[in-house]
């Protein structure tokens, strides 16, 4: 909890001042991310704005690229990436990226998972002296949130990674700019990664439950 909270601090702190620097290009948010879904030939997805901060994301099942307030408009090297990155993974969709369709499967198993878990583990937890069905199916359940969470990863890594490229190729950022965008999306990218790690500590505390229980029977 204190390293996902340092590292969300992080991330804003690096956001805002990143986002007080103008780009030499002038490009806001919302043309960055329109010319590179024009430049990877992809017209069937729509930028539109989004309330919050730090809200952006993809939304493969209508197809728009959501940019926050701060992204939308903002003519920064942190808007530019931001921007950049969640057609990063517009792209993915379009290409049919197997990581991204790997996560996309898991997304209805997950969502029941994600709905009676917590009431399933809180059982099992209640009747771990009686019987250790309810635990088990618990943990079983948390393992598939937890797997959802790593698989996660090479896919935000892949978004940046194509991010980055094609505003260099594009000649979107300068050098000192291409630092700035590539040092927002490692934080941004970090926040995954404690989610990531905080959900298999958490699995292995409720797995060692689960034996602990089994030995005591």
């Amino acid at each position: 909890m204190l390293a996902s909270m340092a590292v969300s601090w992080t991330l804003k702190s690096k956001f805002r001042k990143y986002s007080e620097i103008g780009l030499r290009s002038g490009l806001s948010g919302r043309e960055v991310a329109e010319m590179m879904l024009a430049d990877n030939n992809i017209t069937d997805v729509r930028v539109i704005s989004t309330e919050g901060m730090l809200t952006d994301h993809y939304d493969p099942t209508n197809k728009t690229v959501n940019l926050s307030e701060g992204v939308y408009a903002s003519r920064s090297a942190a808007a530019a990436a931001v921007a950049a990155h969640e057609c990063g993974h517009a792209v993915q969709h379009a290409t049919a990226y197997s990581m991204l369709k790997f996560r996309s499967a898991m997304v209805p198993a997950l969502s029941v998972a994600s709905r009676y878990m917590q009431w399933i583990l809180l059982i099992g937890i209640i009747m771990i002296q009686t019987t250790l069905i309810p635990l088990a199916i618990g943990v079983a359940l948390f393992a598939l949130t937890t797997l959802f969470s790593f698989i996660t990863l090479p896919v935000e890594f892949d978004a940046s990674r194509r991010a980055l490229a094609w505003m260099d190729t594009r000649g979107i950022v300068t050098t000192q700019e291409h630092a700035m965008a590539k040092d927002s999306l490692k934080w941004a990218a970090m926040t995954y990664v404690v989610a990531a790690l905080g959900s298999l500590a958490s699995l292995l505390y409720y797995a060692s439950l689960l034996l602990g229980g089994g030995r005591r029977e």
